[in-house]
């Protein structure tokens, strides 16, 4: 699992425009409960009250980071460096004038707020708090329209209706630490295109000659919204994979860079069904030798690359609970070897034996299509939203010809695809619900052990009671470009009480 959402608990629009009378403006209005976010800037609104003026409106939203702390305790959620959090509104379709070319900015809010019951978002008639002036029932923002920290993030909507994305990892980290206190985050335009100065009365917004013109509406779904996916979370996103190479280890070769002439091999400690460390080793090092034979390793062990140096043994590190890996590069023999066995030791003490079947690096006369066949030979019809699946891969040659020979007497070994990623599209809608991941964070990328290619997914990410479809694409290095495999992969999502 590399992708977690964290759902907003608390969100708000509060505004100082006017009500429909034009004259009273809504400064006290509070929208808490309101199924859609709203920022907007209105330049020249022309009031009974106070003649032409500035009408502005902003979103407060607020996350459980208590959870998101929670996660990394028990460390679902890796440490700080190896995970990113992105900010995720989705744009809310209005039949009303939207912005173009408009830009918003998102800052920590520096004050505690309440989120209130409000749901007015026309007439602005549900006073309460929080509003542009109050951040609850018993105290008032230092400046009208909230109070906000330095640390900025923005991005551009050149559309207008564009969904908004922001890595803000710096932010959540604080926040986590508790450097920053979790009172939320603040979106709004930038200040010239606000283009406003406070009044002495602390609530009317006077133009201060900046942008003259107006942004005005651009919509966000609340996190009371009835839409699953459109609510506003924090999601993180990281790499889990496990690339495990007993099942696609290959001899070094002068034709590869150093770096892919290395292979990774992991150890498993599963105790009765649960990963433990070993009680001698535990987040410690220790070795792996490397030996010939035809029924268990023989001889003395072989001399392998560690990637600094040529050595009898290379050092397995701890990888998480229970798991520990190594890195070795081996040179094939005149006689290449067909199986190696790998001990893994500590003294005089052996641990694990297992064995691999290496392969020679394949070399081309002309530039191949990698065209595969897949199947996932564990898909279920449906799966609870309280747990998480693994997904496990076949993948073949397109124009694998087999012999009658070799379909009678040997098992069919899966290919491994080393760059593959998955998404999921909801069948009913075609809606992509998770997106591939094969950006700098990798976070849908597929892991390999001796079985080949699989993948985790976290269940509860879906809405239960649809059916869902698994879609796969491979880097093809022949073309320079992902590749989306044909054919989908269905499965429905049920409540884990039905």
């Amino acid at each position: 699992m590399a992708l977690k959402r964290y759902v907003a608990d608390a969100d708000n629009t509060i505004t100082n425009a006017f009500e429909g009378n034009l004259k009273t403006r809504g400064s006290g209005s509070n929208m808490g409960y309101a199924d859609a976010l709203e920022v907007f800037s209105i330049y020249g609104q022309l009031s009974q009250s106070s003649g032409q003026t500035q009408e502005l409106s902003r979103i407060l939203m607020r996350f459980p980071i208590a959870d998101i702390s929670s996660d990394r305790t028990a460390g679902t959620l890796p440490a700080s460096g190896s995970v990113s959090f992105y900010l995720r509104l989705h744009n809310a379709r209005h039949p009303f004038t939207l912005p173009q070319d408009f830009t918003l900015i998102v800052n920590p809010v520096s004050s505690a707020w309440f989120e209130g019951t409000g749901l007015d978002m026309d007439e602005y008639k549900d006073l309460g708090t929080s509003n542009w002036l109050e951040t609850s029932t018993t105290a008032s923002w230092s400046a009208v329209g909230g109070d906000y920290g330095t640390q900025e993030y923005e991005q551009r909507f050149p559309q207008g209706y564009e969904d908004m994305e922001i890595d803000i990892s710096n932010l959540v980290e604080k926040w986590i630490a508790g450097t920053f206190s979790n009172y939320g985050i603040g979106v709004r335009l930038t200040g010239s295109q606000e283009a406003y100065a406070a009044a002495a009365s602390g609530s009317v917004i006077a133009n201060t000659g900046g942008a003259k013109r107006s942004y005005y509406t651009k919509k966000f779904f609340a996190r009371s919204s009835e839409f699953f996916y459109k609510r506003p979370v924090i999601e993180a996103r990281w790499d889990s994979r496990t690339t495990d190479n007993r099942g696609n280890f290959y001899y070094s070769s002068s034709l590869a860079p150093a770096v892919d002439n290395m292979n990774n091999l992991y150890y498993y400690n599963y105790i009765r069904g649960k990963l433990v460390n070993i009680p001698s080793i535990g987040t410690g090092n220790f070795r792996v030798k490397f030996y010939s034979g035809s029924t268990g390793p023989t001889g003395d062990a072989l001399s392998v690359w560690t990637g600094t140096t040529a050595a009898t043994y290379v050092t397995a590190s701890y990888v998480s609970p229970g798991i520990y890996s190594c890195s070795v590069a081996i040179t094939a023999a005149a006689t290449p070897l067909k199986k190696i066995y790998d001990v893994w030791y500590t003294g005089s003490t052996d641990f694990f034996t297992a064995s691999f079947l290496p392969s020679q690096i394949t070399t081309y006369t002309s530039a191949p299509t990698f065209e595969k066949v897949t199947n996932i030979t564990n898909l279920r019809a449906a799966y609870n939203t309280n747990e998480t699946a693994r997904f496990r891969l076949f993948i073949r040659d397109k124009n694998w010809s087999p012999t009658l020979y070799t379909v009678a007497t040997s098992k069919i070994i899966t290919e491994v695809v080393t760059s593959a990623s998955y998404s999921i599209y909801r069948v009913t809608d075609d809606l992509e619900v998770i997106n591939y991941g094969t950006g700098s964070s990798k976070c849908t990328y597929l892991s390999t052990d001796v079985t080949g290619n699989y993948f985790d997914l976290d269940m509860s990410l879906l809405e239960k009671g649809y059916m869902y479809g698994i879609k796969l694409s491979y880097y093809n290095d022949s073309i320079g470009s992902w590749v989306e495999q044909p054919g989908a992969f269905k499965f429905r999502v049920e409540d884990k009480n039905t």
